[in-house]
């Protein structure tokens, strides 16, 4: 089959590689028809986090399934699934408890299970971690609209519910990537009155405003402290920090109010020793989050897609077939697409 290597610095080729094959009674075999590029493939696009010459890359799968083991009851040959970016029992205490990602089994995609940005993967522990689309689900532009379900929508939900954001809350958003057009996506979901996104990229924050974002501010450092001050009337009870950097850090503690939470989903590969406790220490600031189990918000957020009322696809400003992988890793790193859709 034919699978994005991740060759060394600034390098994914598509190669042929072994076919992963359904080998224990929990597997299923599915083959790709959706995947996308994810802004953390970027760190190692950037030499930033080591990634092993030669592997598969790719963690947000959509497809359908091919052939699953003797255990599998969930699934069967033609279904539709979503995978999360992470791999879980189903069973253990901490998947029963929504925390997927600390399962104690978890496994990521690579491997001998195969990049999600290929034509096939193979998924060990099938019955707890595929989620089966509705068999009457074909059209484009519903499949689109679902496949961010497998990271970003997730990841940003996971911000906002993290920060604790409800019915006619003021909530700041910070980071204007993917996760956080997300995140401001699920804070209008959740019922927020005032979404003000924060970012310096005036096409994301157009997309944002499209998505739920009442506000936008594109500024850097103090002044868009200054400004999102101004907007919120002195702060936020609420802040999604979807960045993983000390700036974004640093710029959540200053606009959350004392006693406000603040829910961090950015994956933390630029937090440095610029981040400082201390701001969230003497205002009492909560600091929730971490990475996203995905897996447990599935099912709910694939019905409000279905319903119409969820509709995360404009995060996707280009789409490549799996031979141009390269040009969407390009384009994302040069920060001229949000995310790229790949189709094998």
């Amino acid at each position: 089959m034919k699978a994005a290597v991740f060759k060394g610095e600034g390098d994914i080729e598509v190669e042929e590689v072994e076919k992963p094959e359904v080998e224990s009674s929990g597997d299923a075999l599915i083959r790709v028809t959706h995947t996308a590029v994810c802004g953390s493939d970027l760190w190692f696009f950037r030499g930033q986090r080591d990634q092993a010459p030669g592997s598969a890359v790719g963690h947000e799968p959509m497809g359908v399934v091919e052939e699953v083991g003797d255990d599998v009851t969930s699934l069967e040959p033609g279904d539709r699934v979503l995978a999360p970016f992470s791999i879980s029992c189903g069973e253990c205490e901490y998947c029963r408890k929504g925390l997927q990602t600390s399962c104690v089994d978890a496994q990521f995609w690579g491997g001998e299970n195969g990049g999600a940005q290929g034509e096939y993967v193979k998924c060990p522990h099938a019955d707890g971690t595929l989620v089966k689309v509705p068999e009457r689900v074909d059209d484009e532009d519903t499949l689109r609209s679902l496949l961010p379900l497998t990271d970003v929508m997730g990841t940003g939900h996971h911000a906002a519910v993290s920060a604790k954001v409800g019915q006619g809350d003021t909530v700041v958003v910070i980071g204007d990537g993917a996760v956080g057009l997300c995140a401001a996506h699920a804070s209008k979901r959740l019922g927020a009155r005032k979404i003000v996104s924060v970012g310096h990229h005036e096409d994301r924050l157009e997309i944002a405003e499209e998505m739920g974002a009442t506000h936008t501010v594109s500024a850097e450092g103090s002044e868009a402290v200054e400004r999102v001050l101004e907007l919120t009337d002195g702060g936020a009870d609420h802040v999604a920090e979807c960045v993983g950097a000390s700036s974004a850090m640093n710029q959540a503690a200053e606009i959350a109010n004392p006693g406000g939470t603040v829910g961090y989903v950015g994956a933390p590969y630029g937090v440095d020793d610029d981040f400082s406790l201390f701001p969230y220490f003497g205002s009492n600031i909560e600091l929730r989050g971490g990475v996203a189990p995905v897996r447990e918000y599935m099912p709910e957020l694939m019905e409000d897609v279905l319903q119409g009322t969820l509709d995360p696809s404009p995060v996707f400003t280009k789409e490549v077939r799996l031979e141009d992988i390269q040009e969407g890793y390009e384009a994302m790193d040069r920060r001229d697409d949000v995310k790229v859709l790949v189709k094998p």
